[in-house]
């Protein structure tokens, strides 16, 4: 992509995720996640048709025989430049039905074929902010032995470190050897693409994100921290043969490999997100007086900038 054709799309991304985001938020509160899900893919399905790109899903809803939108594989926008595509029209469908927080709009377009192609799997996932030593952590490290080496290349001490997880039972382990550690823990209920890029952030008072989650949300937010720094190492979970044969058709077949950020996101980049509800990341949807008030971040790895667009959008047809 020329850096001409990445201005542009930087703001047409943010189009597409703020139509997502709008349509996402008459779902707040009313207890359906799959409504939500549904009027956010469609939007975001939409927005595409104006978009004048060649866009390859290679991260969507699904598969195409279990999605109608957005599915993997499926091509959108009105022609034009090719770009692979990574995106969740609604990433955290349970917080916007119970109207909590980390809700977002994420879509993520990329130079073909420089995104790490996964199956619907389960990733292991650690993460810090930028300015610190190449390979200061490590999956295979206890999690107390990241915290320290945290905390030294900081120069604080270990219990000024704040470290997120994901609230699982599947985490009960890595929240006992945190906690024993010293560390302070923030439980999330869901939204690790916030919580992840929110390592980044000096004042959200995350220093590190630590945890499994779905493998689309882990190169979702590997794209943001390629755009704006900090490191990030995965690992696929394959638990059953089930999981086996589907990583294996991605010729994902080593569970033991760690993927570096660059290996799930290898070239030119832009990320934009739009919030639904109220995050560490971005506020959420407003409405007052006849308009809905959006919040949204657009960042790309060719400038390393992030830039935060607010917009006023008048209400039409209840966005």
């Amino acid at each position: 992509m020329s850096k001409a054709l990445d201005r542009a799309f930087a703001l047409e991304a943010v189009r597409v995720t703020e139509a997502a985001a709008r349509a996402a938020a008459r779902y707040v509160g009313r207890g359906d996640e799959h409504a939500a899900d549904e009027a956010a893919a469609g939007a975001m399905r939409e927005a595409f048709s104006h978009l004048p790109i060649n866009g390859r899903v290679v991260l969507g809803e699904g598969e195409c025989e279990d999605v109608s939108v957005l599915f993997s594989g499926e091509v959108v926008g009105s022609g034009g430049v090719t770009v692979d595509l990574a995106l969740d029209p609604l990433e955290g469908s349970t917080p916007t039905a119970k109207s909590l927080p980390n809700a977002l709009s994420v879509l993520v377009i990329a130079e073909p074929d420089t995104l790490l192609t996964v199956a619907d799997l389960y990733m292991d996932k650690i993460a810090i902010g930028p300015g610190y030593p190449s390979g200061l952590i490590d999956l295979d490290q206890d999690p107390a032995e990241n915290i320290v080496a945290l905390a030294k290349a900081k120069h604080v001490p270990v219990g000024d470190i704040t470290v997120c997880i994901l609230d699982r039972p599947r985490h009960s382990q890595i929240l006992e050897r945190v906690r024993s550690s010293g560390a302070a823990v923030k439980l999330i209920d869901d939204g690790d693409v916030a919580a992840i890029i929110a390592t980044c952030d000096p004042h959200s008072g995350i220093d590190l994100y630590l945890g499994s989650g779905g493998a689309r949300a882990g190169i979702l937010a590997a794209a943001a921290l390629r755009c704006i720094g900090g490191q990030m190492q995965t690992r696929l979970v394959i638990r059953n043969d089930e999981e086996r044969m589907r990583a294996a058709q991605f010729d994902l077949n080593d569970g033991r490999r760690k993927y570096e950020l660059t290996d799930l996101v290898g070239g030119d980049v832009i990320f934009a997100a739009t919030g639904v509800t109220d995050g560490a990341l971005l506020n959420g949807i407003r409405r007052v007086n006849g308009y809905t008030f959006t919040q949204s971040v657009v960042m790309r790895a060719a400038s390393g900038t992030a830039r935060y667009v607010r917009a006023r959008h008048r209400i039409c047809d209840g966005l």
